[in-house]
């Protein structure tokens, strides 16, 4: 790869193929630094709707000197904006079918036939009385064996077919509640994506050897706590409020849950969004997302239908996980 084809690349991150995105993740892994690359490498992710987009925004925070620009940057209409699928039209050819019809055997083919047939006749009647006498000195032993190996083999069976519906459940909860998907942060939710970053613990960084000694973690952990502490006392808030708020039992068939007013908490966080809630998903920590969905029913009672169901999800998860 030369620098005009990385320049072209940069003005139309659209005409990406998968044999260039390999080639780029080959530049990242040359120049950790060279943050234009690692933008436009995000780009593509969220195109593809990647899951390891999350991974990769992760990473590409450390290696940003200012994470304001970057967040200016995956909340942009360039970066959102989604390349329009071209389809294809095929031509449908109708294929003609050729049936061959088998010949009829001649009249020398079938008196061959029969008298073949009447020879490994005779041969087979000395062949059965053996037969049967074998088939009569079989050991109960060995059929009990028999019955007792499709016995383990039945519940087997049924094991696996057991697994395979949880599976499948937690498969389909997982899509309902959009885990795994990119997280898509907007203007109002710069709180979240520091709270996101808090939360998700940054991989060390591969150097090459004659430069190891230079450890990355505790600059990593420096530029965290710096834009942190602003907002800290914001999600002491939050934390403060889960750990009081009352608990909502939503029910499937989205009847909005009743909820104590007068036990609110004054404090009670305006920070709070649908991202944050799904990031405590991701993050596996059930309990605090199910109490962060109750949260939004209070400031969105017109969603609160959404939100209980999604509730009502995560306990089923968190039941399959405790399994």
């Amino acid at each position: 790869m030369n620098a005009q084809q990385y320049i072209q690349w940069l003005n139309n991150p659209y005409q990406l193929t998968a044999e260039n995105t390999v080639a780029l993740k080959d530049v990242i892994s040359e120049y950790p630094y060279l943050q234009s690359a690692r933008a436009l490498y995000l780009k593509t992710l969220n195109q593809e709707r990647s899951f390891l987009y999350n991974s990769e925004l992760k990473k590409t925070a450390v290696y940003t000197t200012d994470r304001d620009v970057l967040f200016d940057y995956i909340v942009s209409e360039d970066f959102i904006a989604y390349k329009p699928l071209q389809i294809e039209e095929v031509d449908v050819v109708d294929e003609n079918y050729i049936e061959f019809k088998k010949p009829e055997p001649t009249l020398d083919e079938t008196i061959e036939k029969r008298v073949l047939d009447t020879l490994v006749y005779i041969e087979n009647q000395d062949k059965e009385t053996e037969l049967i006498q074998k088939i009569d000195q079989i050991s109960k032993s060995k059929i009990e064996a028999n019955k007792l190996e499709k016995e383990n083999a039945l519940i087997e069976e049924q094991q696996v077919s057991t697994e395979e519906v949880q599976a499948e459940e937690i498969h389909q909860l997982e899509e309902n509640l959009e885990v795994g998907k990119p997280l898509d942060f907007s203007e109002n939710d710069k709180f979240s994506f520091t709270e996101w970053l808090k939360l998700t613990s940054a991989q060390p960084i591969q150097r090459e050897e004659e430069i190891i000694d230079r450890k990355i973690e505790p600059k990593t952990e420096n530029i965290v706590e710096e834009t942190i502490p602003v907002k800290q006392k914001q999600m002491d808030l939050i934390d403060r409020f889960i750990e009081t708020n009352p608990k909502i039992t939503p029910s499937k068939s989205a009847v909005v849950p009743v909820i104590n007013m007068d036990r609110l908490n004054e404090e009670e966080p305006f920070y709070m969004t649908e991202t944050l809630a799904r990031i405590y998903l991701e993050q596996k920590k059930y309990q605090k997302a199910i109490q962060a969905y109750e949260i939004l029913i209070l400031k969105y009672p017109e969603k609160s239908s959404l939100f209980a169901n999604r509730i009502f999800d995560i306990k089923k998860l968190q039941e399959f996980n405790n399994i």
